[in-house]
């Protein structure tokens, strides 16, 4: 899909000179494989004729165009290529003196004419070639290119694989597959469509285009569950056979990426197979709007009939000013729009492109000089005359510039990234409806699926986040606007294969039944009632995984369901993590998890049994704040209260006697202080709390019946050597060697019920017997009840999990039936089905009650015990304050000068200092009443006043 430019028209060779060149090729390319440089091992041998002044430009510059005249493409390419070489010459600001010849050559949609048409159009030493617009013939003459150092820009090879390190002089100037095939995949993210199918042309295009396409869906966990590749020019009874092939499959999500000549007729044979109705969905890339815009109006007309609900992508262009002249031109060069491409719009700007970069290079005082290549000259012994390839010695400087351009065409701005992509890659999303196409929408790799024009995102932060994505209401195939479900059962009589354990223990789940559908139990029972609830019929069969003698090894029925023996498996089926990495479940419809069940035995009542209901720290310290509430007690009151003065052996005793008679509120010491009465109060009422509290844990202690087990649960079991029983086929036995390191020799694999009971009768010393058993609870729940309660449940289910129906990865029937369980669930039916089939005979508790659990420890009560301790300590401040202040009172005042020195002199005297007030003193002050204290305070008042009124009389009579 591209074109060369060149100096001059070269006619075409006879046939076998053709062929001969077309070897030439071939001879060619190998020398690049085997590891030379593409740059340096074509350095000029002899230069070619004088050049021509660094200040001198030449009069005129060749650029080859190489395209298929005949095709959608072509046409327009031919008018945009025309309509730019006499715009460029016309603009006086570029290539000035300078006239750009396109010469034109048509590679007639031939791999082969195309490849000869670019060998002929390097013989006439052009410096720049435009096309080809295939990426098959891109492939092929990219390696004369870059053995002759001409830059080749193609407006219409969208390969992804041209961009490799492959083609160093190949440009890209319209947008890279690679971006449109994830921006498909975002679109069917958006839409929640997890498996497509994928209908291309087999050639480089197309298996390139598809390849990206499955490495993005990939990373997204989605696929293409199918490739339906057509051949290059395959007649419509290929293209019907293939249809009628992908309409048996599953998937009813088509990706169509074809040539735009011949793309219609998949369409056409769709619509006559009945394949563009409702439940369809087709996607088509940009080969679909290239072809709808280059028809006439009568023939476009007729497309819409066929296209009705189809999903295309187009080149995005901003609209320009620059845009809407060309358009006008465009009109006057076809006085219509018809014929009108985006390809058109490419081709234009690749000539300006060439045009400005030729400028550039010629400002910067370039030549234009060819020379031979030595080692096309080893080939002269040959008829094949390949010495007359000429290397454009400056073309490495001319790629550069253009790839280093930056300028804004009818197509938007023209800069090419590190990896030579244009920047800004950006579709329209298209839905293809009534008379025409209408756009629901844009993507770009900056932001996504959108509704407003890249451009004006493109100064924000990238966001391609689901919630930010976006597009108008789409109406599919069959007129509807609800996205199509995208799937259906395959068409090709083959009911979904459901394979059943086929258990001998706990039958009510799952097992084999005489009576249609063969199958019956809890289980089956769930599946079909949301099976139901589908909105669609499921055709099925059940299938017994088995022998019947002993229950089947789930992991190898997971493995059946893998290997694509069977879609699903229904059952008692835990959902595990290695169990999800292989396959898909639904929502769980029952919850699970590992508990141990083991012997249990009344527990004997003792005659300690008054000490159960408190740990030993809540008995410890409890007994020491009865004590020391009573100290408190005793100081606040003493002072006050005659009760609680007296010789110190009666004093201690009435301390203990206070501490304890307040558990049984029968105190008869009253207090009278305020602080005391204070500090008892608080401490009745945490007396109060924790009688109530002994009293209610006791009454339970020797009311009900208490249960015991030497296995406390799981943690004890795992310390023990003891054997333990599992239940054969389930995940319980890897559990325990591969989470829990238990030794395998300790397992001990369990067939059905009566085992299970057998083996715990026995115990863990007898031959066959166990210590205790570890599986799922819904299971022990059957097992409890049949032992008419002789076993128990010991400590805590350690696993948390459920059971779900497994399908094979990525199955879209995994999702509706996970929607349709939660209905069940909400609606009750769920629980309606659990009464059926799991309506137990007799009502046990599960677990048995833990000792050391109902005891009441400290930290059910340490908030009232911080209550009172802080009450004590408030209490015991404000009383030492207030015997500190007295004390202070109590001290003898400094007299006067003559006290002062009489106390000197005494002191002088008897060899003493100044003492400060002994703590003796004041422990007798603390000692002593109440109302002593106040006696001594008062009298000391009169004594100071008398002190007083004596000196002021002795002063009086002084006075001569």
């Amino acid at each position: 899909m591209g074109f060369f430019v060149m100096i001059r028209g070269v006619s075409m060779v006879k046939a076998t000179r053709l062929v001969l060149l077309c070897v030439s090729v071939l001879w060619v390319v190998p020398k690049e494989c085997a590891g030379e440089s593409d740059f340096s091992r074509n350095s000029p041998s002899s230069s070619s004729s004088s050049s021509p002044p660094l200040s001198q430009r030449p009069s005129s510059v060749n650029v080859g165009a190489l395209f298929t005249y005949d095709s959608f493409i072509g046409r327009a390419a031919k008018l945009a290529f025309k309509a730019a070489m006499d715009d460029v010459n016309a603009d006086q600001t570029v290539l000035k003196g300078v006239k750009l010849n396109i010469v034109f050559q048509d590679s007639n949609c031939s791999g082969f004419i195309g490849t000869m048409g670019a060998l002929e159009l390097m013989e006439t030493q052009v410096v720049a070639a435009i096309g080809p617009q295939s990426s098959g013939i891109a492939h092929m003459i990219s390696h004369v290119a870059n053995e002759l150092h001409v830059p080749l820009l193609s407006f219409g090879a969208t390969d992804p694989t041209l961009s490799s390190l492959q083609y160093p002089y190949f440009i890209r100037t319209t947008q890279n597959d690679y971006f449109q095939m994830y921006a498909v995949t975002d679109f069917l993210s958006y839409k929640g469509w997890r498996q497509v199918i994928a209908i291309f042309v087999d050639d480089e295009c197309g298996r390139n285009g598809i390849s990206v396409l499955g490495d993005a869906l990939a990373k997204k966990r989605m696929r293409i569950s199918y490739k339906a590749a057509i051949t290059p020019g395959a007649d419509t009874s290929s293209i019907r056979d293939l249809l009628v092939a992908v309409n048996l499959m599953e998937s009813r999500v088509f990706v169509v990426h074809v040539n735009p000549d011949s793309g219609l007729n998949v369409f056409s044979e769709a619509k006559s197979l009945g394949m563009m109705g409702s439940g369809y969905v087709w996607i088509a890339t940009d080969w679909l709007p290239t072809a709808i815009d280059s028809m006439e109006a009568d023939d476009s007309l007729k497309a819409m009939d066929l296209l009705q609900g189809v999903v295309a992508f187009r080149h995005y262009t901003a609209e320009s000013s620059m845009k809407r002249w060309f358009m006008e031109r465009w009109k006057k060069l076809r006085h219509s729009y018809d014929g009108f491409n985006s390809y058109g719009l490419y081709a234009y700007d690749s000539v300006w492109l060439v045009a400005r970069s030729l400028d550039v290079f010629f400002r910067e005082n370039n030549e234009v000089t060819f020379s031979n290549d030595a080692n096309l000259h080893k080939t002269n012994s040959s008829s094949i005359q390949l010495s007359a390839l000429s290397v454009f010695n400056e073309g490495e400087k001319l790629l550069e510039i253009i790839l280093g351009m930056n300028h804004t065409g009818v197509t938007g701005l023209t800069k090419f990234d590190s990896e030579r992509n244009r920047v800004n890659p950006a579709y329209e999303v298209l839905n293809i409806e009534g008379t025409g196409p209408r756009r629901v929408g844009y993507w770009s790799n900056h932001s996504g699926l959108s509704v407003v024009p890249p451009e004006t995102l493109y100064s924000k932060p990238p966001n391609t986040s689901t919630a930010n994505q976006r597009l108008y209401d789409i109406i599919w195939p069959g007129e509807v606007t609800k996205p199509p479900r995208g799937w259906v059962f395959p068409n090709n009589g083959e009911p979904l294969k459901i394979v059943v354990p086929n258990r001998v223990s706990y039958r009510d789940y799952v097992s084999k039944d005489k009576n249609p559908p063969g199958v019956r139990g809890y289980c089956i029972d769930v599946f079909e009632a949301a099976i139901e609830l589908l909105p669609y019929p499921v055709p099925r069969t059940y299938v017994l995984y088995g022998d019947g003698k002993r229950n089947p090894s789930y992991d190898n029925l997971i493995n059946a369901v893998v290997a694509n023996t069977y879609d699903v498996a229904v059952g008692d089926i835990t959902i595990v993590t290695n169990r999800t990495r292989v396959v898909d479940f639904t929502q769980p419809f029952i919850e699970s998890g590992l508990v141990v069940v083991a012997p249990v035995k009344e527990a004997k009542s003792s005659p300690w049994a008054f000490l159960k209901p408190f740990t030993i720290e809540m008995w410890a310290v409890t007994g020491a704040f009865f004590l020391f509430v009573g100290a408190i007690v005793w100081i606040l009151e003493h002072r006050f209260n005659h009760e609680f003065r007296g010789p110190p052996r009666r004093q201690l005793i009435t301390i203990f006697w206070f501490s304890f008679s307040t558990m049984f509120f029968s105190h008869r010491e009253n207090t009278v202080s305020s602080l005391g009465r204070m500090v008892l109060i608080i401490w009745l009422f945490v007396v109060l709390i924790i009688n109530s509290s002994y009293t209610a844990s006791l009454t339970s202690i020797l009311t009900i019946q208490q249960l015991t087990s030497r296995i406390e649960g799981i943690d004890s079991l795992i310390a023990s050597n003891e054997p333990i029983g599992v239940q054969d086929g389930t995940f319980a036995r890897n559990y325990l060697i591969n989470e829990l390191n238990i030794s395998p020799s300790r397992i001990v694999p369990l067939r059905d019920e009566e085992q299970y009971l057998s083996a715990l009768q026995l115990g863990p010393n007898k031959l066959g017997g166990v210590a205790a058993i570890v599986d799922e609870l819904p299971y022990i729940e059957v097992l409890l009840t049949n032992s008419n309660c002789k076993f128990r449940t010991v400590g805590q289910e350690f696993t948390r999990t459920g059971w779900g129906f497994a399908f094979q990865r990525d199955s879209p029937l995994a999702v509706d039936m996970s929607t349709a369980i939660l209905q069940l669930s909400e609606e009750g039916e769920l629980e309606k089905i659990h009464r059926k089939w799991l309506n137990y005979k007799h009502e046990c508790s599960m677990q048995i009650s833990n000792s050391e659990n109902s005891e009441l420890s400290l930290k059910s009560f340490w908030g009232l015990f911080l209550i009172c301790g802080i009450t004590c300590f408030m209490a015991l401040t404000v009383f030492f304050w207030r015997v500190f202040w007295q004390y202070q009172r109590l001290l003898p005042d400094s007299g006067g000068d003559e006290e002062r020195a009489r106390e000197a002199s005494e002191t002088s005297r008897s060899g003493r200092g100044l003492r400060a007030p002994s703590f003796k003193e004041l422990i007798k002050v603390v000692d002593k009443r109440e109302a002593e204290i106040k006696e001594m305070l008062k009298q000391k008042k009169l004594n100071t006043s008398q002190s007083g009124a004596g000196s002021s009389h002795s002063q009086h009579s002084d006075i001569p």
